[in-house]
């Protein structure tokens, strides 16, 4: 029985970190743009494809890199070609998340022409061993994933508490029209928010690749994941999120322990009622209106 529970936890832990890497860049673009990109799904699905089309051709650290940069590129496209211009436009936040969802669709449609609606498995995954840990199973890809997602949350972190650009990202977040007044610009900030939440997504779908298939609408999929997690932990606080989603993935591993794996959405979708309903705001988030 412990080995089980052990072996549930462990896997708690590997989902959150999964979610956690696509809610840390939902809430970063969310609290600083003042709007819900769905669209981030989408990107996330695009690094996964990406490290897909690159490792059939180089080796695993050059088409890691590869996929990295495509997939920011991507991220910047969106919000050059779609966002800037409603920005342009003064567009609400209803506008804005109306455009993501979009996008969303737009992208999976658009994976779905370039690589066929066949599940993928990336070249790089073939090869993973398998340990034992107190009767646990993990491999090195969910490894990976763990270490991973620790440096980057710990990068985050310092990025956004200790850093000029980071304080100026937040002073964007709490309010947009002060900022400008003492010299911050919220164009650059907007562009900054895009590549680091990109390559947040982008991380997260190679890894998701890595440990599972790849299908063209994977992204919807996960991005509902990395909003529970954000509305858990707090859409408008990057730390809070990491929180929600790392108690989301937790929550549903433990959950079916109790109840049959089916119900493993359920139970995630149970959570994100129960906090839009009773705590909207979050564990750590609070409220905020667009300025």
């Amino acid at each position: 029985m412990s080995s089980i529970l052990f072996q549930l936890l462990l896997n708690g832990i590997i989902a959150g970190a999964i979610y956690a890497l696509v809610a840390a860049g939902f809430a970063l673009i969310c609290s600083v743009m003042k709007f819900m990109h769905f669209a981030h799904g989408g990107v996330v699905a695009a690094g996964a494809y990406f490290l897909y089309l690159f490792s059939l051709w180089f080796s695993p650290v050059p088409a890691v890199l590869l996929a990295l940069i495509s997939t920011i590129l991507f991220g910047l496209l969106m919000d050059w070609s779609v966002y800037k211009q409603l920005r342009k436009r003064h567009a609400s936040s209803a506008v804005l998340l109306i455009a993501s969802i979009g996008l969303m669709i737009l992208t999976s449609n658009l994976i779905l022409i370039a690589f066929g609606a066949d599940v993928k498995t990336i070249p790089l995954a073939q090869n993973n061993p398998v340990f034992d840990i107190l009767g646990a199973r993990i491999t090195l890809i969910q490894i990976i994933i763990i270490i991973t997602s620790i440096v980057l949350f710990g990068a985050l972190y310092y990025l956004m508490k200790c850093t000029r650009l980071g304080k100026a990202l937040r002073a964007v977040a709490d309010n947009n029209s002060i900022a400008q007044t003492v010299g911050i610009n919220p164009d650059k900030m907007y562009l900054t928010t895009i590549i680091i939440g990109s390559g947040l997504g982008a991380i997260a779908g190679m890894l998701i690749g890595l440990e599972q298939n790849l299908y063209p609408h994977m992204g919807l999929a996960l991005v509902i994941k990395g909003f529970t997690g954000a509305v858990i932990g707090g859409v408008t606080s990057v730390h809070g999120s990491v929180l929600g989603a790392l108690l989301l993935g937790m929550v549903e591993n433990l959950g079916i322990w109790y109840l049959p794996s089916g119900y493993k959405d359920a139970i995630a979708f149970v959570l994100l009622f129960i906090f839009l309903l009773v705590k909207p705001e979050g564990i750590l988030g609070k409220r905020f209106e667009r300025g």
